[in-house]
Order: C-alpha cells, then structure tokens, then sequence
C-alpha cells in the first residue's frame, strides 16, 4: 500500500515522491529542474526513481 501512494504522489508532485523515497540528493535534484521545466519528464523520471 505504501508503494502505491508513493506512485501516485510520483505522478501528481514527482519531487516530493523523489524525496520521500531518495532524500535530498542528485535524483531530487533532477527531479526538480525536470518538473520544473517540463513536467511530463518530471513524472517520468519520479515514476522510474520510486520504482527502481
């Protein structure tokens, strides 16, 4: 059930579920400027983290 949520927070705000499952670090970092700039890549690079 956890995975699930963590999933579903990677789709709607992908830094917050980079962070929650990484912290602070390089995959948050990408994270960020990715949604930031373009948000498609955003969710999918947070998908690919948490999911890994």
């Amino acid at each position: 059930m956890k995975k699930f949520i963590i999933i579903v927070a990677a789709v709607l705000l992908p830094p917050l579920a980079v962070f929650l499952k990484k912290g602070i670090g390089k995959h948050f970092l990408i994270n960020l400027v990715l949604t930031l700039f373009f948000f498609v890549p955003g969710i999918i690079h947070g998908v690919w983290v948490v999911t890994k």
